[in-house]
C-alpha cells in the first residue's frame, strides 16, 4: 500500500520533532536521531517540509521495487558531514553526563557514544555505512586525545570522515517488518540513549537535595544560639500562611499546605533540642551550663579519651573523643573561643 502525501505531512505537523512521518514512512533511523535529537534540535524538523514530497517518493519507489538507476556510490554530502560532527559530539556529551564515573570511559564510552551518533546520521534515507570502519576509527582516535575536553570534537570528525569513505546505498528490499518490530527497535535504542542520562539526572538532584537539606539543618543549628533570630525565620516562612488566614478568616483550601510549615519547623525545633539535650549528656552537664562550665568538662574528657592516651583501648577512645568534640561543637558554635 503506497505512503500517501496527506498523511505524512499531518504526521509531521502532529510528531514531527519525535519522527512520526519518519516511522509511517519506514525510515526508522531517521525516525530514531529525531526522537534523540527532538527533530534535529528543533530546527531541522521545520526544514523538512520541503523535503516530504520526496520522502514520500522514496518511500513508495522501495514498497514497489522499482529502483531508479543510481551509482554505486552515493554523492558527498556536506549537509550530512556536518550532520555527523554535530550528532557526534551530541552524543560524546550525553555519555559525558551519563557515563562518566566510568573507569575505561575514554576508551571505551566516550568513542562508542561518537561512533553511534555518527553511524545514525550515516544510515538516514537511501544510504549507510561501514559500522565496523567507523567504530574502529573512533576506537583508534579517541586514545590520542585522552582526557581533553576537546576530545569530542577530533573524533567526531575523524569518524565522520571514515563514514563518508565508506558511504554506500542500502540494498532494496520487499520485505516489510512488521511495526511492532519496528517500534521495539526504536524504544530499546531510546532507551539505551536516555536510561543513563535519567539516572545521572535522578542522581545529581538527590545530591542537590540531600546537601540543601544539610545546609538548612546547618543554618537552623547555628540560629539555635540566637532565639530572636530563630523567632524573625520562623515569621518569615510563616508568613503565606497568616496572610492566607487573614484573607479568607479561618481555614482555607490552602491552609493545610500551610499548615505543613509549622509541622516541619516543630520537628526541627524538636530535633536540634534533643540534639542539645544529648550533647549536655555527653558532657556531664545539667541543661543551660554555662560557657565556663562546658569548656572545663570538654577539656577534661579530652584528657581523658584522648587517642593518644588510651594506646591499649585506641578505637573505643576514638569513639567518645569524636562523641565529645561532636558535643562541644554543637552547644559553643559559633561563640567557640579561638583558643581553649
Amino acid at each position: 500500500m503506497g505512503k500517501r502525501l496527506l498523511v505524512t505531512y499531518v504526521l509531521w505537523s502532529l510528531g514531527g520533532p519525535f519522527g512520526l512521518h519518519h516511522i509511517y514512512l519506514g525510515r526508522d533511523s531517521h525516525a530514531l536521531l529525531w526522537m534523540l535529537t527532538f527533530g534535529g534540535f528543533g530546527m531541522s524538523w521545520i526544514w523538512e517540509f520541503w523535503y516530504i514530497p520526496g520522502f514520500v517518493a522514496q518511500a513508495n519507489r522501495r514498497e514497489s521495487a522499482k529502483a531508479l538507476p543510481r551509482e554505486s556510490e552515493p554523492p558527498m554530502s556536506a549537509i550530512r558531514f556536518v550532520g555527523q560532527i554535530a550528532v557526534g559530539i551530541y552524543f560524546g556529551i550525553a555519555a559525558v553526563i551519563g557515563l562518566s564515573f566510568l573507569s575505561s570511559f575514554y576508551f571505551v564510552a566516550l568513542p562508542l557514544a561518537i561512533g553511534l551518533g555518527v553511524h545514525l546520521v550515516a544510515n538516514v534515507g537511501e544510504q549507510t555505512s561501514d559500522l565496523k570502519n567507523t567504530l574502529l576509527t573512533a576506537f583508534l582516535t579517541a586514545p590520542i586525545f585522552y582526557g581533553r575536553a576537546i576530545a569530542m570534537l577530533p573524533i567526531s570528525i575523524t569518524t565522520s570522515v571514515a563514514a563518508q569513505q565508506n558511504r554506500r546505498y542500502k540494498p532494496f528490499s520487499q520485505d516489510c517488518e512488521p511495526l511492532s518490530l519496528r517500534l521495539y527497535r526504536l524504544g530499546l535504542a531510546y532507551l539505551t540513549f536516555s536510561a543513563p542520562m535519567a539516572y545521572s539526572v535522578i542522581y545529581n538532584t538527590t545530591a542537590t537535595i540531600t546537601y540543601m537539606a544539610e545546609s538548612i539543618g546547618a543554618l537552623l543549628d547555628w540560629l539555635s544560639f540566637f532565639p530572636s533570630v530563630s523567632h524573625l525565620l520562623e515569621s518569615i516562612l510563616l508568613l503565606p500562611y497568616h496572610a492566607w488566614r487573614l484573607v479568607v478568616g479561618g481555614d482555607g483550601l490552602g491552609a493545610v499546605h500551610f499548615r505543613e510549615w509549622e509541622k516541619i519547623y516543630e520537628f526541627v525545633s524538636s530535633f536540634q533540642s534533643e540534639k542539645q539535650g544529648m550533647a549536655y549528656k555527653i558532657l556531664g552537664l545539667h541543661q543551660g551550663a554555662t560557657l565556663d562550665e562546658i569548656n572545663r568538662s570538654y577539656r577534661e574528657l579530652v584528657k581523658i579519651w584522648h587517642p593518644d592516651h588510651n594506646r591499649h583501648h585506641a578505637e573505643e577512645a576514638e569513639k567518645h573523643f569524636i562523641e565529645v568534640q561532636a558535643a562541644y561543637e554543637t552547644l559553643t558554635q559559633p561563640r567557640k573561643p579561638k583558643n581553649i
